[in-house]
């Protein structure tokens, strides 16, 4: 049932509006301190002058299932640049969590977001004014540089929806490239 008045609301949402929205990265990222499933305290100061990728999701949203794959295949492709990835899941049981990392294959950290104020610290104030604030982050995308800064922010986009993680990827290589010519430095 959950699952059906997400995807009610993400469709009615995504048809309010055809305005393009301003972009949404290029501030500093809010702090983030999360427990792992491993119970491995796990913040985002731990992989400064990296890229991250992070990806708030649940098991129930069929958005975020559909990029699981795709997620994993981003980090199997770039770990070695020295991106990591994450998973923030919102508001979801431990059980869950684990049967769907379990599920999707992630061999990277999925971190619990027991009450949703990381999330919600992320959600850009004038999107989709309707839900609660922690749950316009589900089945988004960001990528934060290595000072900390957010480059990339896709909401979920309904009629444009980007399973394969295109646009993140133009953005990440723009990011690694940035990085590897040194035009930013890590912060401290």
């Amino acid at each position: 049932m959950r699952t059906f008045i997400f995807l009610l609301v993400t469709i009615w949402l995504s048809g309010c509006g055809s305005e393009e929205s301003p972009s949404l990265a290029h501030f500093k990222a809010p702090p983030i301190e999360l427990a792992s499933l491993n119970n491995e305290t796990i913040s985002l100061d731990q992989f400064s002058g990296q890229a991250v990728v992070i990806h708030f999701g649940t098991s129930w949203c069929p958005f975020c299932r559909a990029e699981d794959p795709h997620l994993e295949a981003l980090y199997q492709e770039y770990k070695d640049q020295g991106v990591q990835v994450l998973v923030v899941n919102v508001e979801e049981t431990d059980e869950k969590a684990s049967e769907w990392k379990e599920e999707a294959g992630f061999s990277f950290p999925m971190l619990m977001d027991r009450d949703g104020t990381i999330s919600a610290s992320y959600a850009p104030a004038d999107a989709q004014p309707d839900l609660p604030r922690h749950e316009v982050m589900i089945a988004s995308n960001l990528i934060i540089d290595g000072e900390g800064m957010v480059r990339f922010m896709s909401l979920l986009d309904t009629n444009n929806f980007d399973a394969k993680l295109i646009a993140l990827r133009v953005q990440l290589e723009e990011v690694l490239a940035e990085q590897k010519d040194g035009m930013y430095t890590s912060i401290d």
